[in-house]
C-alpha cells in the first residue's frame, strides 16, 4: 500500500498527505511529551502558549518537509505541489494564531 501511494503523482493526493502529516507529527508529540495529559488538554494549551505553538508547529511541518522531499526526489511534482501548498497554510496559520495570542 505505502509503495502504491509512493508511486501517485496527484495534486489531490498532496493536499491529502499535506494535511495529515503535520497532523500525525501532532499526535506523535502528544504520546511522547503529554502522555498523562487528556488529550483536549494537551490541545487547549498547545493554542495558548506561545511557546508550544512554535516548537510544536516547528515539529509538524518538518513532517511535511520530510513528505515534500520524498516526492520533489522521486519526480512526483503535482503531489508534492499538493503537500507545499497545505505547507504554506499550516505555516500562516501557525503565525496568526501567535499574533492573535499575544
Amino acid at each position: 500500500m505505502a509503495t502504491f501511494i509512493l508511486k501517485r503523482d496527484n495534486l489531490k493526493l498532496g493536499i491529502v498527505l499535506g494535511l495529515l502529516g503535520p497532523a500525525l507529527g501532532l499526535v506523535v508529540y502528544y504520546f511522547i511529551k503529554f502522555p498523562s495529559t487528556e488529550f483536549s488538554d494537551f490541545l487547549d494549551e498547545f493554542i495558548h502558549n506561545n511557546k508550544l505553538i512554535t516548537g510544536i508547529g516547528s515539529l509538524c511541518l518538518l513532517a511535511n518537509a520530510v513528505l515534500f522531499t520524498i516526492y520533489i526526489n522521486t519526480q512526483r511534482d503535482n503531489t508534492a505541489k499538493g503537500i507545499f501548498l497545505i505547507t504554506l497554510i499550516y505555516g500562516v496559520a501557525i503565525l496568526i494564531l501567535k499574533l492573535f495570542n499575544g
